[in-house]
């Protein structure tokens, strides 16, 4: 076999209690735990997603190593953070040299599919099946790479779509006498966000509760925070992600915001005439009611629209995901197929849902840097269990590999959850995290950081192009709005954290060489006009600015 040389000196052997355990690995694309009501029950019902929290455990303190969609997805396969497998943002290429987990459970002897998005790459590694979305995809009529039918389109809406090849696998493909590891992951809720016919006129009438922070003024912290572009008010799209008909933009006079009316022609091309029909009959009463509106409204007017519109659309195609999610859980009942399958519930990142103001994720703040994690293994995880353990993304490879007998590569850099899951915490010894994000100047302009997490704080390092450090309690503050690294009641913890940090740098192998080196590469692409959301213009502005920070 291809990966024997690889893989002949791993020890695999068969769990005492029962074989094999097969593993369905379910993620959705930008899915905030605020978003799943196990989590918090103010904005969205979800009782499927739900269900895995009954059956297993719950965690609360899940996060990820790098807020952005394909270096997530990129740590999650390898085990490794994102400077050493390559993918460190959205631009970079990720290093197909590194071997993935499903590589080697595919050489274990396990069968492997992947349907849905992956993001990156148009042949997967170590699957014997998949059906993937290109790039972000499309959520009505999308296309898809297949590995044994080529390119082709599927009538009909991503999700229920993803949901009926993985069902269809399950049922007609696999050999019911081996264990499978199926990762089974969503479109849904990437923006732009467009729900099933069928939630339309349900979600467009719904009214939802406003954050705490929407109209954070981002005073009490480092700069990067006010610079950010993910302002729902300022950076979100009227016809793009809200659905204003450009006609009407013009009527009333509303400037586009980046991409807006391409945006939103794009995906309209992409319906069928029936579900033009449905769109315009309901998003035609949307608009009537903001021509209506809007010559009166204020700006927190404006804001307070947009979140609603933004909530809206957004938690619309999160319904179709727990419906599909139902699907899943139902067959695997009615097959017998529960009692030996773990399976996983989470996203590739968090995501905000207006608090600060923001959409989008990538900040160090709570709400992009935590994530949904729920896993059910019947018979080894104690059903309605929770955990607060700080573990990430990064530890995904190795608790699949040691739940089927299998050792882990020992250049993985997670840790196994099995002595969470299995009620042995004292075996987990975690007591921080380090995350870090590279993708600036870009899209959305947040500024590149490193961090150190604890249960208790956050020390963070803004170190280009501002050279800033913020210290978040996150027990005494929140809602993340204060920064205390001034303080001098925090000098200690500030100089513990300094010295932790640094520690985890090097057991992590990152240093400032390895992050100088990215920002030189990504900056001659921004010269060159490669990078989205960027100029060459304003990459010259970022460049001179930076040159005056080191000298002041």
């Amino acid at each position: 076999m291809l990966m024997s040389g690889i893989f002949s000196c791993q020890n695999i052997s068969n769990q005492p209690e029962s074989k094999q355990p097969n593993i369905i690995f379910i993620m959705s694309d930008d899915h905030a735990y605020q978003a799943i009501s196990a989590y918090d029950n103010r904005l969205i019902h979800t009782p499927n997603i739900d269900r895995l929290a009954e059956m297993g455990m719950l965690f609360t303190n899940a996060s990820v190593t790098n807020s952005i969609c394909a270096p997530s997805r990129a740590t999650i396969l390898t085990g490794k953070h994102s400077h050493l497998n390559g993918k460190v943002d959205n631009h970079f290429q990720f290093d197909t040299t590194n071997i993935t987990f499903p590589q080697i459970l595919q050489e274990a002897g396990y069968q492997t599919a992947l349907f849905g998005k992956l993001h990156f790459g148009n042949n997967p590694k170590g699957f014997d099946q998949f059906k993937i979305l290109p790039g972000q995809g499309a959520y009505y009529n999308p296309e898809f790479i297949t590995k044994y039918e080529g390119n082709i389109v599927v009538d009909g809406y991503v999700t229920d779509i993803v949901t009926d090849m993985t069902l269809d696998w399950l049922d007609k493909e696999r050999d019911k006498e081996q264990p499978f590891m199926l990762m089974y992951w969503h479109k849904a809720p990437h923006r732009s966000w467009l729900m099933a016919e069928r939630h339309l006129e349900e979600f467009t009438s719904r009214t939802f509760p406003e954050p705490e922070t929407l109209f954070d003024d981002y005073s009490g912290r480092t700069s990067p925070a006010g610079e950010a572009e993910m302002n729902i008010l300022h950076h979100m799209s009227w016809a793009g992600d809200h659905k204003v008909f450009p006609e009407l933009m013009d009527e009333l006079g509303i400037a586009e915001i980046g991409f807006d009316k391409a945006r939103y022609a794009y995906e309209y091309s992409r319906l069928n005439e029936s579900q033009k029909e449905n769109f315009l009959k309901v998003y035609g009463k949307v608009n009537e009611d903001f021509a209506n509106a809007y010559p009166n409204m204020s700006e927190e007017d404006k804001m307070r629209w947009k979140y609603q519109r933004y909530m809206q659309d957004y938690l619309g195609t999160i319904q179709a995901v727990d419906e599909n999610m139902g699907r899943l859980l139902d067959y695997l009942e009615a097959n017998d197929l529960m009692e030996n399958t773990i399976i996983v519930y989470t996203s590739d990142q968090g995501f905000y849902l207006g608090e600060h103001g923001w959409y989008d994720k990538r900040f160090i703040y709570d709400e992009s840097f935590k994530t949904p994690l729920l896993i059910s293994w019947p018979n080894r995880i104690k059903a309605g269990s929770r955990s607060d353990e700080l573990v990430q993304n990064l530890d995904f490879a190795q608790t699949f590999l040691e739940a089927a007998g299998i050792e882990a590569p020992s250049d993985m850099q997670g840790e196994s959850l099995m002595p969470i899951l299995t009620g042995n915490e004292d075996q987990w010894t975690r007591d921080a995290v380090y995350y870090h994000y590279y993708e600036y100047p870009a899209e959305h302009m947040v500024n590149r950081h490193y961090a150190i997490v604890t249960k208790d704080y956050k020390l963070v390092h803004y170190y280009y192009v501002e050279d800033q450090w913020e210290l978040l309690d996150r027990k005494k503050d929140p809602l993340e709005l204060k920064n205390f690294y001034g303080d001098p009641e925090y000098v200690e913890i500030k100089a513990d954290l300094h010295k932790r940090l640094e520690e985890l740098r090097v057991k992590y192998k990152d240093n400032t060489a390895i992050s100088q080196r990215y920002i030189d590469e990504f900056m001659d692409d921004a010269l060159d006009g490669k990078i989205f959301g960027i100029s060459k213009e304003k990459a010259n502005e970022i460049i001179q600015r930076r040159e005056s920070v080191m000298r002041d």
